[in-house]
């Protein structure tokens, strides 16, 4: 059985001890090696696959933002210019503000939040830091306890939500003058428009980062939230207490308490059965920060049946959904072998070969990704991957996909030639894997070449397992391989420089004449290379 490790873990702890360079097996040495597999340990293999997806880990930019400013100053008054909308609302300095919402009026403080609100609501350069230097975060919290005046509860809610969409320093003026707990106990307004505001304040405010989150999930926000979710609940509203309950599970340093947040798994299986793509999507989203961590987080949020729902979205037309969709699954099969099964199970195997022929290159690279976790696997599950004629399209991403997604492919092949069968490996030469794979090492990235160099090297082991060495040999210098391995002893990286030594000394230096004719190479009727091992060999021939 083979174990997997989450990729988050690898990569923590390579970059705290400062490993710059790939983990690196014992030397081939200069004699050949009997045992496959690189010596019995697939594990290592994975660690250095998942090494080396760092920028698949790295916080990159989400097809989502992670804060939302609430813009509807057009929407009122449709026939002005920006310029126009900015002078019409002007008409109040910030003292004059402040000297309203401390009157005892409540229509001049009505109408001196609503001034800030509709400057805080263009869409171009909102004067937030002006906002804030004037004093207006305390005064707007505090008029959060106003009751008995709905109106002017939304309308303070909106000034802080929109406050919140800034800067994180922006966002914790708002957290640092106690807006949270207020905001949370507004979620149980009977206006549903102060509410709705309410739970997009507290969106920004948990989108800013895991202490910001930490302090509404503190607050006990997520029950009244996911209370909020109803059969009749708008569906606008719906998509901001998804939005923000993603949010709530967002960020990963470090990420929320898990058993803070596990109470909101049921509650995304249930919303995959929408049909809205914001919801959608927006769900996948929080599924894909729960699945990017530790395998007992992947168990729970497979234990509530949500796989099928999820695998079903890798085929949606929508790139909102996909996308989040697609990492989810990602992270799925980086769990153990049963783990990956269950994505397997589902049909899984079939969606992400449709990805990799899809027209965006991202979406190619992780369908790319996805697959080289699950060759990484036990032989059953490489097994599957080629029952599921992923070979094919597998190699197509290899000769001409982008080069992050060729990449990818390249783990993909390496993974399966390390955990693979002798007959597995077969079938991957013979899909014709060879002429693209020796072609990647003529990359400019030095782990790409490792990548490959491990590759071939498994599978000539794997030949000489059966006694095709030779024939192998021959087939990788006809493609162009063995200049390209040659030429790499003078790569200026002293890995890639020892690993080509070791395949050149190993696979393709002088052979004794009688181990050269050991096997007898004929043509079978169906035009297909067939070796014919000696007759008393039990190991089954390497056919191509």
């Amino acid at each position: 059985m083979i174990h997997r490790n989450k990729r988050e873990y690898d990569i923590y702890n390579c970059l705290e001890n400062n490993i710059k360079t790939m983990p690196s097996r014992e030397d081939h040495g200069h004699g050949r090696i009997s045992n496959f597999k690189f010596n019995n340990k697939p594990e290592e293999a994975r660690m250095r696959r998942n090494a080396l997806s760092v920028e698949l880990r790295k916080a990159k930019k989400d097809d989502q933002l992670s804060k939302r400013r609430n813009l509807s100053t057009k929407q009122e008054l449709p026939n002005l210019s920006e310029e126009a909308i900015v002078s019409s609302i002007s008409v109040l300095s910030i003292d004059e503000i402040v000297n309203h919402i401390n009157s005892s009026d409540e229509t001049l403080q009505l109408a001196a939040i609503q001034t800030c609100r509709k400057l805080l609501s263009r869409e171009k350069d909102p004067p937030i830091n002006d906002m804030i230097e004037g004093g207006i975060v305390p005064l707007c919290v505090k008029l959060l306890d106003s009751d008995h005046n709905v109106s002017l509860q939304f309308e303070v809610a909106w000034v802080l939500t929109n406050i919140a969409s800034g800067t994180s320093v922006q966002t914790q003026n708002v957290v640092k003058h106690g807006a949270i707990p207020k905001l949370v106990k507004l979620l149980k307004s009977a206006s549903p428009i102060a509410a709705e505001q309410a739970v997009w304040a507290l969106g920004n405010i948990a989108g800013d980062g895991p202490y910001a989150r930490d302090l509404v999930l503190g607050h006990d926000a997520l029950p009244l939230l996911i209370d909020l979710i109803k059969p009749d609940t708008p569906i606008t509203f719906t998509r901001n207490i998804v939005w923000t309950l993603s949010n709530l599970c967002r960020n990963k340093n470090p990420p929320p308490v898990f058993e803070s947040i596990r109470p909101l798994l049921p509650v995304f299986n249930c919303l995959l059965s929408y049909t809205d793509r914001d919801v959608l999507a927006d769900t996948c989203w929080a599924l894909s920060y729960l699945t990017d961590g530790a395998n007992e987080k992947i168990q729970a949020v497979l234990e509530t049946g949500i796989i099928p729902k999820l695998v079903e979205l890798l085929a949606s037309q929508e790139g909102a959904i996909l996308t989040p969709a697609l990492r989810a699954v990602g992270n799925i099969v980086t769990g153990d072998d049963a783990q990956t099964d269950a994505v397997i199970f589902a049909g899984g195997l079939s969606h992400l070969g449709a990805l990799l022929r899809y027209p965006r290159a991202n979406v190619v690279k992780e369908a790319a990704w996805a697959i080289s976790n699950i060759t990484a696997g036990s032989p059953d599950q490489i097994q599957s991957v080629i029952n599921a004629d992923l070979l094919p399209p597998l190699i197509h991403v290899l000769q001409f996909g982008d080069y992050k997604a060729q990449k990818e492919a390249a783990w993909a092949v390496t993974n399966l030639t390390t955990g693979g069968t002798v007959q597995h490996l077969t079938q991957l030469v013979g899909a014709g894997v060879l002429p693209p794979f020796c072609n990647l090492l003529e990359s400019k990235d030095w782990n790409v070449i490792l990548v490959v160099l491990d590759g071939l090297t498994n599978i000539l082991h794997a030949a000489e397992k059966v006694g095709q060495v030779e024939r192998l040999a021959i087939m990788i210098e006809e493609v162009g391989g063995l200049d390209k391995i040659e030429a790499l002893q003078h790569h200026e990286n002293e890995q890639v420089y020892q690993r080509s030594m070791a395949i050149i000394d190993t696979f393709f230096s002088q052979r004794d004449e009688e181990e050269a004719l050991a096997c007898e190479v004929k043509e079978n009727n169906d035009g297909q290379i067939e070796f014919n091992m000696t007759e008393d060999s039990s190991i089954n021939k390497f056919n191509f």
